[in-house]
């Protein structure tokens, strides 16, 4: 089996999606980056690569076994044994995969470019390991709180977060099923259409809107954002994450 060692890591937990597992380039300073001293190094093929790296499903048992206990995490000088925790590649992603222990694949992180160079150059020459699995046999489900790629491709880390707070609030706007509420926001979307959107039933103007401000990110969203979720302290919160205090 292959190992690297030396590998820096910035875990993110429960995603499903590897748009949100960010590349090097958008680590941050506050993020908790972790060392791991030796972690097994596994070539597999394109179908299991896109299974592990977008979705929260099962392991191959197989896998789980091969990687069992020879990942080593390194603080403080010490080291600590991981029981399920590897990096994969299909010879174009890359993506270290930590468990905690259980059998689906819950931190995700990209690797540093020194380290993903080392990784094309150690599996440049070796077959792939093929594991059994069972992938899903019906096309993955995305929704607005799970959006499909193409509506995050291009985005930087800030903007992604801030399109799903949007989704997010748009979401808990559909869950109120009020007329009024979303014809007023849909008609702050485009005041242009105000005639059109007082004539409009409660789930016309939401999917309308919806399909309005799904694509795409502009300062036009991130304004209709701040205004939506203003005196919501959850949502402002998330906010101020990435953006820093504004809602007033």
């Amino acid at each position: 089996m292959l190992y690297l060692h030396d590998v820096w890591v910035n875990w993110f937990e429960g995603e499903e999606n590897g748009y949100n597992v960010c590349h090097f380039h958008e680590w941050r300073k506050e993020d908790g980056v972790e060392l791991l001293d030796q972690v097994p190094l596994l070539h597999v093929d394109s179908l299991l690569f896109n299974y592990i790296e977008n979705d929260l499903a099962d392991l191959p048992q197989q896998l789980l076994d091969d990687i069992y206990k020879k990942a080593y995490l390194r603080k403080n000088h010490e080291r600590t044994q991981l029981d399920y925790c590897f990096v994969a590649s299909d010879g174009t992603g890359i993506l270290a995969v930590d468990t905690i222990g259980y059998n689906i694949p819950i931190r995700k992180s990209r690797l540093i470019p020194r380290q993903e160079q080392l990784v094309y150059e150690m599996l440049e020459n070796q077959d792939k390991t093929r594991y059994s699995f069972n992938p899903a046999s019906a096309p993955k489900d995305f929704h607005i709180l799970s959006p499909e790629p193409r509506l995050m491709s291009g985005l930087t880390r800030k903007e992604r977060q801030l399109k799903q707070l949007l989704f997010m609030a748009l979401d808990q706007l559909h869950s109120s099923k009020n007329v009024a509420e979303i014809r007023y926001w849909y008609t702050e979307w485009s005041p242009e259409r105000y005639r059109d959107i007082q004539e409009m039933s409660f789930e016309e103007a939401w999917q309308q809107l919806y399909a309005d401000a799904k694509s795409g990110w502009s300062q036009r969203h991130a304004t209709f954002c701040e205004n939506l979720i203003k005196g919501q302290p959850f949502f402002e919160k998330l906010w101020e994450m990435e953006h820093g205090p504004k809602v007033n």
